[in-house]
C-alpha cells in the first residue's frame, strides 16, 4: 500500500467534517474475500452516532440550502477531479475489500465518479414554472427546493458507485446527506469522505457511518423526523422493512431492489453478439449485480448453438484474486454468498438440469465459485425466481415470443431485462410489452448516467441517474402571488 492509498485508508466514522471513534466505542474487521485477510479495522457506529450525523446534516443543511447552485456546482466538480486524480488508488481500496478484479475496480470508480461530474452540471438546470393564475392580478410560481437532510443506505457490490449515484444528486440538490455504507465494504465510503473534504465541502454536509449494527442504525435513519430523504439499494425484503419504517414520518423514499432479470435470445439474433452480452450481463463482478442476467430463455431454433458458443465464451473466462494479472472473475463476497450459490445450482441439478460448465466451488477454495452454465433448466428450479447473485447462467428453452414474453414477466421483480433479435418490429413490440425499469437489446450494458436507473413491481421505487436523478431530493412548491 502506497502512501496515498495509506492517506485514503480510514479507519473512524465522519461526521460534522471530523473523523471520529464510534460513541460506544468498539470496531470491526474489513475481510478481503479473496484470501480473507484483515484489510482494515474500523469505527463500529451505533445509533447513537446515528443520531449524532442527523443533528450534524440538519445544522449543515440550513447553510448548504442556501448555497447557489454554481458553488454546489463547483465544489461537486473539484471532488470529481479529485476522484479522477486519485482513481488507482481507490479503485485498488475497492479491490482488497470487495474482491472484484482490479480492472472492474477501477472501472467502477471512474463510473461512480461520472454521477458526480453529472450532477455538478445539473445542479444549476433545476428549474421551476411560472403558471398564469385564473384571476387577473396573479401569477404562480413553482419552486423546487432541497428536501432537507437525505440517508443513502448502500451496498457491498458496488461500494463506490451506489455511494456517488445517491450522494452527488442529494448535494446538488442542496441536501445534507448521511451514508451507512454496507459492513463489508465500509472503505471505500470513507475514502470518498477524505476527498470530499479536500474538495472543501462543509462540514456536516456529508457524513458517514461504518456500522456492523445495521438495524439498529438504520432504524434511526428511517424513523428520525428531521432525515427527510431515504434512499436504500438492496433485497426486497429489506427494502419493505426500510418502507415501513420511513412510513410513520411519511420520507420521500427510493428503493432499488431485487431483480430476476430475463435474458431472451431470439432466433434471428446474432448469437456472437448475444454470447458477449451475455457474458458481460452475467458474469461481471462474479454475477453479484442487481442488474445481471437472472434467466436466460433461449429459442428453440438456436438453443444448442448459443449454448455450445456460451459454454466455451464462459469457460474461458480466467478466475482469479484481485490483483492477480488477467483475473476476471473474483471471489464471491462471503462464504454465505457461496452457500447460497451451490444451494441453488444443486437443486436445479435435483430436479433435472444438466451441467454444460462448472457446478460447484472452485479448486481455489474459500469463496471462490466456478463459472457456471446450466440447461434444459426446470421452471420449478429455484433460481429461476430467485436473485442467483453468482456465476450461474440458467439456460431454458422456448417457442413462441408470446411464451417468452408470459415468462420472462411472470415474477415479482421488474428491475432490468435483456434481449437479442434483429427484426425491428420484435424489437418494438418486446420492449414494450416486457415489464421491467430497464431493457436492453441487443446489448449487455444498461448503466449509464445519462439514463435513468430503477425497476418496477417490487424491484422498486424512483429513479437514480440522468436528469430525473436530481428530482428525488427536491420538492415542488406552489407560490400564489396576488395583487399585482
Amino acid at each position: 500500500m502506497n502512501a496515498r492509498d495509506a492517506e485514503l485508508l480510514r479507519h473512524k466514522a465522519f461526521i460534522g467534517g471530523e473523523w471520529i471513534e464510534a460513541a460506544q466505542g468498539g470496531s470491526f474487521d474489513v475481510i478481503d474475500p479473496a484470501d480473507d485477510s484483515v484489510v482494515a479495522r474500523v469505527a463500529d457506529c451505533s445509533a447513537k452516532d446515528a443520531e449524532a450525523a442527523i443533528v450534524a446534516a440538519q445544522s449543515a443543511f440550513l447553510g448548504w440550502r442556501t448555497t447557489t447552485a454554481k458553488e454546489r456546482s463547483r465544489l461537486l466538480r473539484r471532488w470529481f477531479d479529485l476522484i479522477m486524480q486519485h482513481k488507482d488508488e481507490l479503485g485498488d481500496l475497492l479491490a482488497r475489500e470487495q474482491g472484484k478484479p482490479l480492472a472492474e475496480a477501477r472501472a467502477e470508480i471512474i463510473y461512480g465518479a461520472s454521477f458526480v461530474e453529472w450532477f455538478a452540471e445539473e445542479a444549476r438546470r433545476v428549474y421551476g414554472d411560472l403558471v398564469s393564475a385564473p384571476a387577473q392580478g396573479g401569477e404562480i410560481l413553482v419552486l423546487k427546493q432541497p428536501v432537507g437532510v437525505a440517508a443513502a443506505i448502500t451496498p457491498w457490490n458496488f461500494p463506490n458507485a451506489m455511494i456517488t449515484r445517491k450522494i452527488a444528486p442529494a448535494l446538488a440538490a442542496g441536501c445534507a446527506a448521511i451514508v451507512k455504507p454496507a459492513a463489508e465494504t465500509p472503505l471505500s465510503a470513507l475514502a470518498l469522505g477524505v476527498l470530499a473534504q479536500e474538495a472543501g465541502l462543509p462540514e456536516g454536509v456529508l457524513n458517514i457511518l461504518p456500522t456492523t449494527r445495521a438495524a439498529e442504525v438504520g432504524l434511526v435513519l428511517t424513523s428520525h423526523p428531521l432525515v427527510r430523504k431515504v434512499s436504500f439499494t438492496g433485497s426486497t425484503a429489506v427494502g419493505r422493512t426500510i418502507m415501513r419504517q420511513c412510513a410513520e414520518t411519511i420520507k420521500k423514499l427510493s428503493l432499488e431492489l431485487g431483480g430476476d432479470a430475463p435474458f431472451i435470445v431470439f432466433d434471428d439474433a446474432d448469437l456472437d453478439a448475444a454470447v458477449a452480452g451475455a457474458v458481460a450481463s452475467k458474469y461481471r463482478n462474479s454475477g453479484q449485480t442487481c442488474v445481471c442476467a437472472n434467466r436466460f430463455y433461449v429459442q428453440a431454433g438456436v438453443y444448442d448453438a448459443f449454448a455450445a458458443k456460451l459454454t466455451v465464451a464462459v469457460g474461458a473466462l480466467k478466475v482469479g484474486a484481485a490483483f492477480e494479472p488477467g483475473a476476471q472473475q473474483g471471489p464471491l463476497i462471503s462464504p454465505k454468498a457461496v452457500a447460497k450459490v451451490e444451494d441453488l445450482v444443486r437443486d436445479a441439478i435435483g430436479k433435472g438440469a444438466k451441467v454444460r460448465l462448472g457446478g460447484g466451488r472452485h479448486a481455489r477454495g474459500g469463496n471462490f465459485f466456478e463459472p457456471t452454465v446450466l440447461t434444459d433448466v426446470p421452471p420449478e428450479a429455484r433460481l429461476l425466481g430467485e436473485e442467483i447473485f453468482g456465476p450461474v447462467a440458467a439456460l431454458v428453452r422456448f417457442e413462441t415470443e408470446a411464451e417468452v414474453i408470459a415468462l420472462a414477466n411472470a415474477s415479482e421483480y421488474g428491475l432490468a431485462a435483456y434481449f437479442y433479435a434483429r427484426d425491428l418490429g420484435r424489437v418494438f413490440r418486446v420492449a414494450r410489452a416486457i415489464e421491467a425499469g430497464m431493457v436492453g437489446v441487443n446489448q449487455g450494458g444498461i448503466s449509464t448516467v445519462e439514463a435513468p436507473f430503477g425497476g418496477v413491481k417490487q424491484s422498486g421505487l424512483g429513479r437514480e441517474g440522468s436528469r430525473y436523478g436530481i428530482e428525488e431530493y427536491l420538492e415542488i412548491k406552489a407560490v400564489h402571488i396576488g395583487g399585482l
